[in-house]
């Protein structure tokens, strides 16, 4: 049976004491029992990462980063590298967010690089697909998540796909307020992992974890949770708040 992931993308959100006091929060909320039914992450930005792991140290919760580079160091600036996450501790990095494709061109063959490169570094990598409200809409938002999945996951070996995260984003969903349905939401879900089946064993594609990421929330995770396909929730906006994490973190259960 796959174990439930919740995973709080905190984008370009909070302090280092605000981020502090969150992560101290979080620690006291969720308790070891529900940490051994239910895998939580956090992805803070950049430069609370470290603080983060020091404070979780041994908790049961993992951090991840938000982006990475698919080189492992050079002259790139603002960016960063696998080495540098893996460094302080995280164990995930989110890769292919809407947010990265629409605001910094990010192609699904840039994309699949930074999976290669997280992989290589024992970093699991979550890779974020959706469509816009205009391909929905146009009816072809089945052949475009088909497509991301496809060249996204392009060169990878059985080994190295066991390790991949998927989530799904419908982009017209994110920061919205506009949820799926929880059957468009589980509908998609089992597309990827047709996807997914038709290029790697069924085996795999039946195992691989796929988490919903369009505005979850502790109002309606419950329900989307419970979905057949839906194994978990990238939290953007409740990630920010901790009874609302703590909430849809013990809704998995």
């Amino acid at each position: 049976m796959r174990k439930k992931l919740i995973a709080g993308n905190w984008k370009m959100n909070k302090t280092f004491s605000e981020s502090y006091d969150l992560i101290l929060n979080l620690k006291k909320l969720i308790s070891p029992e529900v940490l051994n039914k239910v895998d939580v992450l956090i992805c803070p930005p950049f430069v609370n990462l470290n603080a983060a792991n020091d404070i979780l140290e041994n908790s049961g919760i993992s951090t991840g980063g938000q982006n990475v580079h698919y080189k492992d160091e050079g002259a790139f600036t603002g960016e960063i590298s696998a080495k540098m996450l893996k460094s302080v501790g995280c164990n995930y990095v989110i890769i292919g967010h809407s947010e990265r494709r629409q605001y910094f061109f990010e192609t699904n063959d840039i994309i699949n690089l930074k999976i290669k490169k997280a992989l290589e570094n024992e970093l699991i990598p979550i890779l974020c697909v959706g469509e816009t409200l205009e391909q929905r809409e146009a009816n072809i938002h089945i052949k475009i998540v088909d497509e991301q999945v496809t060249l996204c996951l392009k060169g990878l070996s059985d080994e190295e796909i066991r390790k991949i995260v998927i989530a799904y984003e419908p982009v017209w969903a994110i920061g919205t307020g506009k949820t799926a349905s929880r059957e468009q939401a589980n509908e998609m879900h089992i597309l990827i992992r047709k996807s997914v089946s038709n290029l790697f064993a069924n085996e795999i594609a039946n195992n691989i974890i796929i988490l919903y990421g369009g505005s979850m929330n502790d109002k309606n995770s419950k329900e989307l949770l419970f979905m057949s396909d839906i194994d978990g929730g990238l939290i953007g906006g409740a990630s920010l708040i901790a009874e609302s994490f703590v909430n849809i973190v013990n809704s998995a259960i």
